[in-house]
């Protein structure tokens, strides 16, 4: 998986919280008063109280309001589709290893440059004002299998902050593919999961492992 749930459990939260705090300038000052006001609203709107706000990064302002945007559409993080694979693979005793750790991921998230965060929690404010049609037509062609209909969702709000595409997809995935190609070539079988992004359209792992002479197949 991209990383290893178990890790999570094994984590100071503290550590896990404060990776995503400001020890700088408030966040209103990061962000300008008009974008953190709007920021605030949406917020308010989740029944969610607006001063923890001020502590906040950009990066982790923006995937607090998608969590909470999730949860209140009717999504339970602990039915994600990584959850149910870990409690399946404990159930069979089958080893969890991580493309990357967990601290790797947030020190990712905490090292994007503000520009890239403001950018990141702009893309964020702008998905909450369709996010139930966008979410359940994201869903049906998740369910469908229809990679082009992703690729084509998934890509579109990246395509105006390339540099965050890269840092958060495709840089992500180089890394990721001579691992993935370790286990391709191993005597034994695998299963490897990643989110839907990093699959799909240019520059995603089947793209990738294309390049190097790998050839996949889409299940029915």
């Amino acid at each position: 998986m991209e990383i290893d749930l178990h890790d999570m459990g094994s984590m100071d939260p503290t550590s896990l919280l404060s990776s995503g705090m400001s020890e700088d300038e408030p966040l209103s000052g990061v962000i300008g008063k008009a974008r953190f006001d709007k920021l605030a609203k949406q917020f308010d709107t989740l029944g969610v109280p607006t001063e923890i706000l001020e502590s906040l990064q950009p990066w982790m302002a923006a995937m607090t309001l998608e969590q909470l945007q999730l949860v209140k559409l009717g999504f339970d993080p602990n039915s994600g589709v990584e959850m149910q694979l870990q409690a399946h693979a404990d159930a069979d005793n089958k080893p969890i290893t991580g493309l990357e750790t967990i601290t790797e991921q947030l020190g990712l998230l905490s090292g994007l440059s503000k520009a890239d965060q403001i950018k990141f929690l702009d893309l964020t404010l702008e998905e909450m004002q369709e996010a139930k049609g966008q979410t359940s037509s994201l869903l049906k062609a998740w369910r469908a299998g229809d990679a082009p209909k992703l690729a084509s969702m998934l890509s579109e709000e990246y395509g105006a902050a390339p540099g965050l595409y890269a840092t958060l997809i495709s840089d992500r995935n180089r890394r990721w593919v001579p691992e993935i190609e370790k286990l391709l070539k191993a005597d034994k079988n695998y299963m490897v999961v990643v989110g839907t992004l990093h699959i799909v359209g240019r520059n995603g792992l089947l793209d990738l492992l294309k390049a190097d002479g790998f050839s996949a197949r889409q299940l029915p």
